[in-house]
């Protein structure tokens, strides 16, 4: 056989209905010269039967105990033979250039991670309306620039869309009370490793309520906070200990308090609001928007959740000196 240029791990437990489907998506890859590992992490239905029964050796399947994604996408690192590796879910469909066009910008930007434009469908092929937003705001972020500075927004990357220098994958999944792909490219990204897109969509992403993200407590929006939190904590806020604050809104008070409890200064909440503007919350003083000081060191975390805002307040602080990224961080 031919070495692969590309090992794609595919982790699956009782999916049964979809396997074939997913598997053969990727293995009718305009790339050729990929292996295609698939980790049954302990499924009681015929997962693995459905496996064996695809005749192309460029299959490799893995049984193991129910241990987990965590251990099934580290077991795939650890037996994959390619220097680059990208990931798979059980239930999702890779268009057929997808792989092809990713390697391409993996070796030509010289990033160290990759992914693409999704479609978040359900079942039938039709946009799951509740994820628009955060779909539009995904494939809106392709350069290395934006992923950086807009990586505590959310995953800025698609977990299963992601192609990775394999150095990225040995860092390992870590189970944990959080979303272990998220805490894996927040860890990634901290270390200096940079990522781009592909911007097409050549992935569909198949959102339903038999999938992790909508039944497992590591995927609800606490457990992405808890991520984000701690990664702050570890990051941009480490040695921090005075910060500015955008927003005291339903969004921003949680914040807030969460900033206060952590021990830090919050010298200003900054807002729009005529009716809060030169009020306190939590004994803080509100100031209007014009009034932001300028850069000093001090971090400016911005928490405002409204549609649209995140682009105003992005190009209004930026006029004041502030950079995404740098010493302005979006928290949602």
């Amino acid at each position: 056989m031919t070495p692969p240029r590309v090992s794609v791990v595919l982790p699956v437990r009782n999916a049964a209905e979809t396997i074939e489907r997913s598997a053969r998506s990727i293995l009718d890859s305009t790339l050729r010269e990929l292996e295609l590992l698939v980790i049954d992490d302990g499924s009681a239905d015929n997962s693995a039967e459905i496996i064996r029964q695809i005749s192309d050796p460029r299959v490799r399947l893995f049984q193991k105990d129910a241990l987990g994604v965590c251990a099934a996408a580290n077991r795939g690192t650890a037996e994959a033979r390619a220097t680059v590796i990208a990931r798979m879910d059980a239930d999702d469909f890779s268009h057929p250039a997808r792989l092809e066009k990713q390697l391409s910008l993996l070796h030509d930007s010289g990033v160290d991670m990759v992914g693409c434009h999704v479609r978040i469908v359900d079942a039938l092929g039709q946009p799951v309306e509740s994820m628009q937003r955060y779909e539009q705001w995904s494939n809106s972020l392709t350069e290395p620039g934006q992923i950086a500075a807009m990586r505590f927004v959310e995953l800025p990357i698609v977990n299963p869309t992601l192609m990775a220098k394999r150095e990225v994958f040995e860092m390992g999944f870590r189970d944990g009370a959080w979303p272990e792909d998220y805490d894996l490219c927040l860890r990634a990204l901290a270390q200096g490793h940079t990522a781009a897109k592909v911007p097409e969509v050549l992935f569909d992403w198949i959102d339903s309520g038999d999938r992790l993200t909508r039944t497992d407590d590591r995927y609800s929006p606490e457990a992405f906070d808890r991520c984000r939190r701690a990664h702050l904590l570890e990051g941009p806020l480490a040695g921090q200990t005075e910060v500015d604050m955008w927003g005291a809104g339903q969004a921003g008070k949680p914040w807030l308090r969460w900033l206060l409890a952590e021990g830090f200064t919050v010298r200003h909440v900054i807002e729009v609001s005529p009716k809060k503007i030169g009020t306190k919350i939590h004994n803080t003083p509100v100031i209007a928007d014009t009034e932001l000081p300028p850069p000093d060191g001090t971090p400016l975390i911005i928490a405002v959740g409204a549609a649209g805002a995140r682009e105003l307040i992005e190009a209004d602080v930026a006029k004041k000196g502030y950079i995404s990224g740098k010493n302005a961080w979006f928290v949602c």
